[in-house]
């Protein structure tokens, strides 16, 4: 009987173009319904590192991790 391997994360989240892409999506339009998110090819990975969040309407918001994650620093 096989088992069910857990789910690997690195150390570090390390976005894609495309994340970064949707997390400033969501940064300036509140949520996201799911035939948006699909698509954009919502990555699951932001859900499973806490980067965005499922409503309970079914819609995808940013967290605050996620806007911390695309902030703009001066510098």
């Amino acid at each position: 009987m096989a088992t069910a391997q857990p789910t690997y994360h690195a150390p570090t989240f390390v976005p894609t173009v495309d994340e970064l892409e949707t997390l400033k999506r969501l940064e300036l339009e509140p949520t996201m319904a799911l035939p948006e998110a699909l698509r954009q090819h919502l990555s699951g990975r932001l859900l499973e590192w806490g980067l965005i969040q499922k409503t309970p309407t079914g819609q995808f918001s940013i967290t605050d991790q996620g806007r911390r994650m695309v902030q703009r620093r001066e510098g």
